[in-house]
This record gives structure tokens, C-alpha cells and sequence, in this order.
């Protein structure tokens, strides 16, 4: 498949999949997703080098970065590239967000809140949470997170199966 050929399928540019070619960008989470999409393949096989080991022990500053759309909020991932489960660490700042829109995948996702507070829009409906607090949910609904406090926040984002 050519750049352009991949660029059409997941509906970005092909002077940004260029970039991140030649390393001069990193990927927003979104556009991983759609690459993911394209490829038929599970977002964490994007990330895997091989099986996973049996124990995976995942330590501060060595961990793979992503960002969401518009690299907005910053995820830090805690599992290895396996097919059942993804944990990720994630930061928002106060105004920021997972996504501009609420989207949905097969599976299901728990968010816990582990600095501050965030707001949880599924289904239409707003969760505030706060430290300690935690929302899980089909995630076949519609829904985002979002900072709308004035400091920053923290939250443990669990996702089995792993969404492309």
C-alpha cells in the first residue's frame, strides 16, 4: 500500500503520515486508531514487539507515550501489546479533553480518578468524578472524558478487549 493509499483509507493526510515516517511528529491517539482501523489490527498490536511476556513490569520514564486528538491529553501505557487488556495512565490538563465528540467501541472501559477531578460523558449523560472515584461502562456508548475544573487531573484507563 502506498503512503497516499494509506493516508485515503484512514482519512489523513499524506504529508502527516510523512512526518511520522520520518519521525519528525508523533501520532495523536486518534490517528493511531485509524491506522489501527485500517490495518484490521488491535491498537495495542501497533505497540507490541512480539509476544508479551508472562510478567511485564512497567516503570516510570520507560513507558510507550501517546497523545489524543490534536495531542490535547497525554497517556502513558502500563500494559504490555497484549489482546485482552490495556491499562493506561492518563493526564489532562484543566480544559482538555479525550476527544472533541463522544465515540464508541466494543468493549468495556473503567476510569478511575487519581489526581483532581474529571467530568465522564457517556451516553449523554455528565459523571463528575473525584479522586478515588471510578466509572466503568459498555463502551459500545458514546463518550469522552473531560477537564473542566482549573487544575489538572489524573485517571487509570482500563480497557478490555484493547479498542483499534
Amino acid at each position: 500500500m502506498s503512503l497516499r493509499q494509506l493516508a485515503d483509507a484512514a482519512g489523513v493526510s499524506a504529508g502527516l503520515l510523512s512526518q511520522i515516517e520520518r519521525g519528525n511528529t508523533d501520532p495523536s491517539l486518534s490517528t493511531i486508531r485509524k491506522l489501527a482501523t485500517v490495518f484490521g489490527a488491535d491498537l495495542s498490536t501497533l505497540f507490541a514487539e512480539g509476544a508479551p511476556p508472562a510478567v511485564h513490569v512497567s516503570s516510570p520514564g520507560k513507558r510507550p507515550k501517546l497523545s489524543g486528538a490534536d495531542g490535547d491529553i497525554a497517556y502513558e501505557r502500563l500494559t504490555p501489546g497484549r489482546t485482552d487488556l490495556e491499562v493506561l495512565h492518563g493526564r489532562m490538563e484543566p480544559g482538555e479533553s479525550t476527544s472533541d465528540e463522544p465515540w464508541c467501541h466494543p468493549s468495556t472501559e473503567c476510569a478511575v480518578v487519581v489526581v483532581g477531578s474529571m467530568t465522564a460523558e457517556i451516553g449523554g449523560v455528565r459523571y463528575e468524578l473525584v479522586i478515588g472515584e471510578s466509572v466503568t461502562f459498555d463502551s459500545r456508548l458514546p463518550h469522552r472524558y473531560f477537564n473542566d475544573s482549573g487544575a489538572p487531573a489524573e485517571f487509570l484507563l482500563s480497557v478490555t478487549p484493547p479498542n483499534p
